[in-house]
């Protein structure tokens, strides 16, 4: 164990405005998984993983997420519903209040960065209240040498105090938590909630704005492998889609499973230095490396655990979003650095509980930047408060919380770089075939993973497609180890009318979403809308 009295004197927080804080710096995991034990802040699973809940907040809090409105955002942000601005003034008097709820407090700091191309690497300083945060930031994001922690120079701060609940009226939040970001001060500000998920998309989120304004690259909520030919593969997909598990390819190499650049070097590299994966009804089964990387330094959240140790990943009776946090390391077969060149395939992933779309389709570039910029998938049955039946959920570039700048923006660079890196760009639906959700069953795993190689190993190249005569996606009507029936979707319901009249209202809701993108969207992306609806 490392004396942390003397670790305490390599750092001080006086700069910050953090006054006489007991300072534990750059702990390993093994210590910060010992002082969440010592702390009573969490248990031992039997697989050795740490097991914490993270109180009121299971989720991020769109609603409470805030950009400072200034010289550098004002212009620049596509402001609304999802970037909220914030005045640097009430910025400046609540980040006060926070340095000085944590002044005095025995704090963990850690010295870390993002992006693991050194031509776009962002320095970055971790204050957290909680050791299970730190050890969050120690997961997921990248982890400096000994040597470069001797020169380490932090470029951006995040502040981390989830005890300390604002005012609404007195600090111009919503409620009591908030996540904001200061582009001018380069500090992401967070409180009032213990999800550690805003640590890491406060980062993603300021990366999303640096990179296309200032390094012409461009950022994606996205996996990303690589295969034995050096050919990267991308997975874009909303939470619940498959994204990490069809990642996560014992045949290929994982670079990262949640936030990549794109460089106009055509190199693929990721932000992090982990996952952070939802683990409902995980098994070994069907997620093994999932499974198998929770153990020691793997943090599991808001799970349900027996007395013996064992976890029950079924058990959602605190949140449906249990997830673990691990470093990438934790997984076995890995991409060294976490950096993939030759994009060849894209795939878009979407869970469609209408059971309409087609389980695979291939995309003109036109229908590519269409349903990059809609972002389907759909909401289940129990997955909110309120929900009863499916509803269509639509989040541009697959990840709008996170999305500083109009959606076009990306979706204009996504499609150069397709263009200039002749990709090809697939549609996969992890959802429901045979019918809507209760109706249905959910698409099988090893009809997905097989699609999902046929495309890789070019075995759909030279195979009869048929266009879908409502959403105009071009469908291989043949797939290695796939049944033919389970390629069209019509064909697994009983009753095909009932089909048309479910697809037709989910391409009538493509169509209605998209009414906000029309002005600015070009020819080729407004032809890649449904055919009907």
């Amino acid at each position: 164990m490392v004396d942390k009295n003397q670790t305490a004197k390599m750092i001080s927080l006086d700069s910050y405005g953090i006054s006489n804080a007991k300072v534990n710096y750059q702990l390993t995991s093994k210590e910060l998984h010992q002082e969440i034990l010592d702390k009573e802040l969490g248990k031992e699973a039997n697989s050795g993983a740490i097991a914490i809940d993270t109180g009121e907040f299971t989720g991020r809090s769109p609603k409470d997420r805030f950009i400072v409105k200034d010289d550098i955002t004002q212009d620049k942000v596509w402001w609304g519903d999802i970037n909220i601005p914030f005045s640097s003034d009430k910025f400046d008097a609540l980040y006060k209040r926070v340095t000085d709820y944590l002044s005095e407090k025995e704090l963990y700091v850690r010295d870390s960065y993002a992006c693991a191309d050194e031509d776009y690497k962002l320095n970055i300083r971790l204050i957290n209240e909680y050791p299970w945060s730190n050890m969050f930031a120690y997961n997921m994001f990248l982890r400096p040498t000994e040597e470069e922690l001797e020169g380490f120079d932090p470029e951006w701060l995040v502040v981390n105090a989830p005890g300390f609940m604002a005012d609404p009226k007195r600090d111009g939040t919503r409620q009591h938590n908030f996540a904001i970001l200061d582009f001018t001060k380069k500090i992401a500000l967070i409180g009032g909630t213990g999800y550690t998920g805003e640590i890491k998309k406060g980062i993603f989120s300021a990366l999303n704005f640096i990179l296309p304004v200032f390094k012409n690259t461009l950022p994606m909520h996205c996996s990303a492998n690589v295969g034995e030919n050096g050919e990267t593969a991308i997975f874009f997909g909303l939470s619940g889609t498959g994204k990490t598990t069809l990642s996560a390819d014992p045949k290929r190499k994982l670079i990262g499973d949640d936030e990549h650049g794109w460089t106009s070097e055509n190199t693929i590299f990721n932000f992090e230095g982990g996952c952070y994966a939802k683990v409902i009804n995980l098994s070994a089964e069907n997620e093994p490396d999932i499974y198998n990387a929770i153990r020691p330094g793997a943090i599991l959240e808001n799970i349900i655990m027996g007395e013996s140790g064992e976890v029950d990943f079924d058990n959602t009776s605190i949140t449906q979003n249990t997830r673990v946090s691990y470093p990438i390391y934790n997984i076995d077969n890995i991409q060294v650095p976490s950096i993939g060149k030759n994009p060849k395939n894209i795939f878009f992933l979407t869970a469609d509980a209408f059971g309409v779309l087609p389980p695979i389709s291939k995309l003109t570039p036109g229908q590519a930047a269409y349903h990059f910029i809609s972002g389907y998938t759909a909401k289940v049955a129990g997955t909110e408060a309120g929900i009863n039946e499916p509803l269509p959920s639509f989040s541009a570039c697959f990840g709008a919380p996170f999305m500083p700048l109009h959606p076009t923006k990306y979706a204009e660079m996504l499609s150069k770089k397709m263009q200039d890196a002749n990709v090809n760009v697939w549609l996969i639906n992890t959802g429901w075939t045979g019918g809507p959700y209760g109706i249905g069953t959910r698409m099988k795993l090893k009809f997905t993973r097989a699609m999902i190689t046929a495309a890789l190993e070019g075995k759909l190249v030279d195979v009869k497609f048929k266009q879908h005569p409502i959403f105009g996606l071009n469908v291989p009507q043949t797939c290695e180890n796939v049944p033919s029936e389970v390629l069209n979707p019509r064909k697994t319901w009983k009753d095909g009318d009932a089909y048309d009249k479910k697809a037709l209202e989910l391409a009538a809701s493509f169509k209605k979403n998209f009414k906000e993108f029309e002005e600015h969207a070009n020819k080729e992306i407004l032809e890649g809308a449904p055919i009907k609806g």
